[in-house]
């Protein structure tokens, strides 16, 4: 992994969060102020979840998302296939989401947690994530699991819950045998592969003559013939590594059909893979992704050096691949590879007209996370101007998933415990490109990287300078890195929604700094949105040594608009001191502005009123012009609320 430079200082938590991905997203839902401490310890040690708050009960600045009514809120997320974690009382989830359930095996897992974090109650979906995600919970946070479903309480075990990595190949079948279990009935292991100490080391009773079967093969089983002993269970361990190679730009499909006929001619359950790995070039082969997605299993990458260690036991060592790639096998030696010196070949290459894949066989299971490294991802994330109920609920996810963050420090601070478990990395306020370029080294290691800037990414922030890095040094190992730009609430909206709506009609943006921008660039775009009467959002409209060009961008609009235009000063946007300030913009005066301040500046059509007690400033469309039929047309209501909140006492 490249070493962070002096100037981009890393800090790291030692404690890591949970991950989640199985079961996320997580709605970590708080009623109560007093309950909110305890909601962000949840939500700050689970990989994708999100604090929901009561905006009544609850401040709002503290949360990631604000709700006004708690049953419809509740419905909607579970809804939405939200995993619940509610700090509130068990009786308050049972209520909002009683008409919604559809069955055992449709519904996110739920629960319910007391507002001193001490007790776990899985209500939903224990077993498919729920008792698991309850009992890891209370063991990071010093609480204790209540699990009450039977089998958990008296094997030790849920059949129809194995640990991540392993499937169930028949979950029709674990009802009647656990009901066997618990009325006494024995069982007989059948272990062909995997690392079975989660069933041995349970309170299953065992004897060579069991009437309850429980196997673990990575052999293809038809558990869906009528002849199937239904009391026996069929478990799939992920020992499986499926090495494969393919040319630049392979269709998808052709990947998938090899694959996926490979492992059918030689009778092996595709649910036994654990995971699809190639040669680190192919980090960003769409046709490998997709084979990956296909599977649903993670795509892992090894360097040359690495694949070439593995020739002594390479089935069909090949020059040809030597020449290109730099190792003498690909599907063969990234397989090989994965399942270390005590796995088997079990499948050598095959090959279609594009493509080729092989198979190895672990004599454990094989976790995906120590293989080889993902493709590196680089999120270029726009938070906002600040306050958390500003910022996307896709943003908040991609920097809880991401393992390192790359910012300027305030903008770090401003994440607060979403970062918590994270290498942070960060530089000086003028050291955008350094940012940038560490985040793309960083991502180019396989790292999972979200480089946070305020406001919007794609606003004169840090997702055009990455692009800019890209074309100009056009690095294979950055190329390979996945790119994705989180958009935010940028200052012009947070300022416009302030005092109303300012931006109602056609506007502009500009940056009055100079450093990178030529003065005489600057003043012509200036003279042409004035000329073209647009409504300007100014950003950086002054610094320290620049406070000139603020006064002649006012002294040309002055050109072609009213003194009384209005001008609407928004400082500390969305931050506990923030301030907005309406002036004429005869009368704005540079020494009113700081490099915290954006500044709009209306049209000549912008108006500044006052209605009872509030201020506003807004910019006319037009509607106006389309006259009175459109004014009276029918408005039609439909009430779509479900349940009459009234009664519950957390509303």
């Amino acid at each position: 992994m490249a070493m962070t430079p002096p100037n981009i200082p890393t800090a790291s938590n030692t404690n890591p969060i949970l991950p989640t991905d199985p079961i996320a997203p997580i709605a970590v839902i708080c009623l109560t102020q007093r309950a909110l401490a305890t909601a962000k310890r949840i939500a700050a040690n689970l990989q994708g979840a999100s604090v929901h708050g009561l905006r009544t009960r609850v401040s709002t600045s503290e949360v990631d998302v604000a709700f006004d009514d708690t049953i419809t809120h509740l419905q909607q997320t579970f809804s939405a296939d939200h995993v619940i974690i509610g700090v509130c009382a068990s009786g308050i989830l049972i209520r909002a989401l009683a008409p919604l359930l559809a069955g055992k095996w449709q519904d996110a897992a739920v629960i319910a947690v007391d507002e001193a974090g001490s007790t776990f109650i899985p209500l939903l979906g224990g077993h498919h994530g729920g008792n698991r995600l309850a009992r890891d919970l209370a063991e990071r946070l010093g609480g204790q699991a209540a699990i009450t479903t039977p089998g958990d309480a008296m094997l030790g075990l849920a059949l129809d819950e194995p640990p991540v990595g392993w499937h169930l190949a028949n979950p029709q079948a674990a009802k009647p045998a656990t009901a066997a279990l618990l009325a006494g009935e024995t069982a007989r292991f059948e272990i062909e592969a995997g690392s079975a100490a989660w069933l041995t080391n349970s309170n299953i009773e065992r004897n060579d003559t069991g009437k309850v079967v429980i196997r673990a093969t990575a052999k293809a089983m038809d558990t869906n013939s009528d002849d199937n002993n239904n009391h026996e269970i069929v478990y799939h361990p992920p020992v499986l590594a499926l090495g494969v190679g393919c040319e630049r730009h392979c269709e998808p499909d052709e990947l998938i059909k090899l694959a996926t006929e490979t492992l059918a001619a030689n009778g092996l359950s595709a649910q036994s893979v654990a995971c699809i790995v190639s040669i680190d070039l192919k980090a960003d082969e769409a046709a490998v992704h997709a084979l990956a997605d296909h599977l649903g299993v993670p795509a892992r990458f090894y360097d040359a050096e690495t694949l070439e260690a593995e020739a002594p036991r390479l089935a069909n060592p090949s020059d040809i691949v030597f020449a290109e790639t730099g190792c003498h096998g690909v599907a063969e030696g990234a397989a090989l590879a994965t399942i270390g010196k005590d796995g088997t070949l079990i499948v050598s290459k095959q090959k279609s007209k594009r493509a080729t894949c092989a198979i190895g066989l672990a004599s454990n299971d094989i976790d995906p996370l120590q293989s080889g490294r993902p493709q590196g991802r680089l999120s270029i994330v726009g938070i906002g101007p600040g306050q958390t109920g500003w910022r996307s609920p896709e943003a908040s996810s991609l920097i809880s998933r991401a393992t390192d963050i790359v910012g300027y420090q305030m903008y770090l601070d401003l994440l607060g415990s979403l970062i918590d478990g994270k290498s942070c990395h960060h530089s000086d306020l003028g050291a955008e490109e350094a940012r940038a370029r560490h985040a793309l080294e960083l991502a180019a290691t396989g790292r999972d990287v979200a480089l946070i800037g305020s406001g919007d990414a794609g606003i004169y922030a840090l997702a055009t300078l990455v692009f800019e890095l890209l074309d100009r040094e056009d690095r294979s190992d950055w190329n390979r890195v996945a790119v994705q730009v989180s958009p935010g609430i940028s200052a012009l909206q947070a300022a416009a929604s302030r005092i109303g709506a300012p931006l109602g009609h056609d506007f502009c943006a500009i940056s009055l700094s100079d450093l990178l921008t030529p003065r005489e660039d600057i003043l012509r775009r200036l003279k042409a949105a004035g000329e073209g009467d647009f409504v300007i959002a100014f950003y950086n409209p002054v610094s320290k040594r620049r406070r000139d060009l603020l006064a002649q961008a006012r002294d040309i609009l002055l050109e072609h608009r009213g003194p009384e235009t209005p001008v609407v000063l928004g400082r500390q946007l969305g931050r506990p001191d923030e301030e907005i300030t309406v002036v004429s913009l005869a009368k704005l005066e540079v020494d009113m502005v700081d490099m915290l301040t954006t500044v709009l500046v209306g049209s000549s059509n912008s108006r500044h009123i006052t209605r009872g007690e509030n201020s506003w400033v807004y910019t006319p469309r037009g509607y106006a012009k389309k006259g009175p039929d459109a004014a009276n047309a029918p408005v039609h209501s439909l009430d779509n609320s479900k349940n009459d909140p009234k009664n519950d006492k957390a509303n």
